[in-house]
């Protein structure tokens, strides 16, 4: 029993796979091709961007780098991790407030592109170097990444500090497993990446390590490795790194803080579904093959040969309780968005890099649920892929009336990314076919931040808004006052001070200061924003007018900014 236990372990020993500095610099600057195009060009996207902007814009402004705010109301859903560091890429930028939203969004490809290199890192040495650079890169390429790397949010940057806790996991785990040494380094930054990650979104990171740890103690009998996790310093050092500026917030907010964060935010998810994001179990099923494209069919397929070797394979047991026991959970919640289950899918791309580059892995048998399982998945990429090469060729004609030449080439590309991820008929190696199926998505990404979706100037209407005001803006510190329209992206774009209100308020503070107050009204509310006006319609002149769709509701919309008559 003992020889047959040893030997079961020597057999699933990390391979330690080495890469060198050339390779993680060729993986940086692939995360910079695939993660940059499109942050300037890309419009702030409502509501959850622009509302992470305007704060930072706020604390900026204000130089209180403690208390969240979104104008007048305090924003405490999340603490403030991710808002000092954009305040720092602002700072770093030298524009102050005037920074571009292309500055805030740096942050997210920094922490798209860290998660990008942790993930080879930790898959070179768990399964050798070729199977780390599949991971890393597949990862680099997934859509849901590509996506939340051009937004200003917390998600890219979660992930960096979920992988870098993941791995110094794994490394603990799988060192002690196969008998080797644990760094004294790793339980030290297993616990600091899990105070940075409170810091950006609260206990998400946590939970997940709790998860893997707690699906391990119940297929491992060896618990051994607990002991090298050194809990309680650890724990300390975690709490050193989150607490003080959770305890600040406490005394300057009260229990304001931890009621919004806690009591709303986090328990509302898990006991209702919040701001119509609310969906039954079997909701990350359905979207799988969209947030997993273009690689989910190859990845499901690796993660179901991994199921079938967790027994054997402490490795492949690792990854089995990162994904699954998460997975499950999140499913039960029942506020969900697809954004959610991105901590989870480096698991998944870890599996790929492991089948893709172990012959045994490829060639090993599917059970019969499991074929039927692979072949639903490959029915999701078709349609994912046609659907995506469908929204490319035919938003533009939808919105504007015209054909872009760039829509069709971005579904081509679709197309052909499609197939080279899918690993149907490979006309390519592992690795070379994974980096082209990247490549591939990362270029349908650009052209639609860049080519596509800028010109469909219907639906970005924040950015006319703000230039049509500040072509007419009545003083230097003048303010708009918009009724019937109320994006976030407004605020950010043309000024704190913009007040979104009600026609009776919108008249009102424009009569109180004609001098350098302008007003946005939407069509339906004209009447009743006259009617307010102490001098009635005539003592109005229209400034100019914007049109376009309202993007929530798909109807037409007409905005018109009206100034005292001269």
């Amino acid at each position: 029993m003992s020889a047959n236990r040893s030997n079961s372990v020597s057999s699933a020993r990390p391979a330690a796979g080495a890469l060198g500095l050339a390779h993680y610099l060729g993986l940086a600057l692939l995360c910079l091709l695939l993660f940059a195009p499109g942050i300037t060009t890309l419009p702030p996207t409502d509501r959850d961007e622009a509302r992470f902007v305007q704060a930072t814009k706020q604390m900026v402004e204000s130089g209180d780098y403690v208390d969240i705010r979104f104008q007048d109301e305090p924003r405490y859903k999340k603490p403030a991790g991710i808002y000092w560091l954009q305040s720092a890429a602002v700072a770093i930028s030298g524009q102050g407030a005037d920074a571009p939203v292309a500055v805030y969004r740096t942050v997210s490809i920094l922490g798209a592109t860290l998660a990008v290199l942790a993930t080879a890192w930790l898959g070179a040495w768990m399964f050798g170097t070729t199977a780390g650079l599949i991971a890393a890169v597949s990862l680099a390429g997934l859509l849901i990444l590509g996506f939340e790397a051009r937004i200003a949010k917390t998600d890219a940057t979660l992930l960096a500090t979920g992988l870098v806790a993941q791995a110094m996991l794994a490394r603990i785990y799988l060192g002690h497993r196969a008998g080797t040494p644990v760094p004294g380094w790793a339980p030290w930054l297993f616990w600091a990446a899990q105070g940075a990650a409170i810091l950006i979104k609260g206990p998400v990171i946590p939970f997940l390590s709790l998860l893997t740890a707690g699906f391990l103690l119940a297929f491992d009998r060896d618990r051994a490795w607990l002991t090298k996790m050194r809990a309680l310093p650890g724990a300390a050092l975690m709490l050193l790194v989150a607490a003080p500026w959770l305890a600040l917030i406490t005394y300057k907010s009260g229990a304001a803080f931890w009621q919004e964060a806690v009591g709303r935010d986090l328990l509302g998810k898990i006991g209702s579904g919040q701001e119509s994001h609310g969906f039954p179990p079997g909701y990350y099923v359905l979207v799988y093959s969209l947030t997993m494209w273009p690689f989910g069919l190859a990845a499901i397929d690796a993660g179901l040969r991994v199921l079938n070797g967790m027994r054997a394979d402490p490795r492949l047991l690792f990854l089995a309780a990162w994904y699954l026991p998460y997975w499950l959970i999140i499913e039960l919640v029942p506020t969900k968005l697809p954004h959610y289950m991105l901590p989870a899918f480096p698991a998944l791309v870890l599996a790929l890099g492991w089948a893709l580059g172990d012959p045994a892995a490829r060639d090993a048998p599917l059970r019969r649920w499991q074929s039927w399982l692979r072949w639903a998945t490959a029915f999701g990429l078709v349609v994912v892929t046609v659907a995506l090469a469908a929204i490319a060729i035919g938003i533009t004609p939808y919105v504007l009336g015209s054909f872009s030449w760039w829509g069709g080439l971005a579904a081509i590309i679709v197309v052909v990314t499609g197939w080279l991820g899918s690993g149907f008929r490979p006309p390519l190696a592992a690795l070379p076919r994974t980096l082209a199926a990247a490549l591939g998505a990362g270029a349908t990404l650009a052209l639609a931040a860049i080519f596509v979706l800028p010109p469909l100037k219907p639906v970005w209407l924040s950015p006319e808004i703000a230039r049509l005001f500040a072509e007419h803006r009545p003083c230097p510190q003048g303010r708009l006052v918009s009724t019937g329209y109320y994006e976030p992206s407004l605020i950010f774009l043309v000024g704190t001070n913009t007040l979104l209100t009600d026609p009776a308020t919108a008249a009102e503070t424009l009569a109180e200061n004609p001098a350098c107050t302008l007003a946005l009204v939407r069509g339906d509310l004209t009447q009743a924003f006259f009617a307010a006006l102490p001098a009635g319609q005539a003592s109005v002149a229209v400034r100019g007018t914007v049109s376009g769709i309202n993007y929530s509701k798909g109807s037409p919309l007409v905005l018109t900014l009206y100034g005292m008559a001269e």
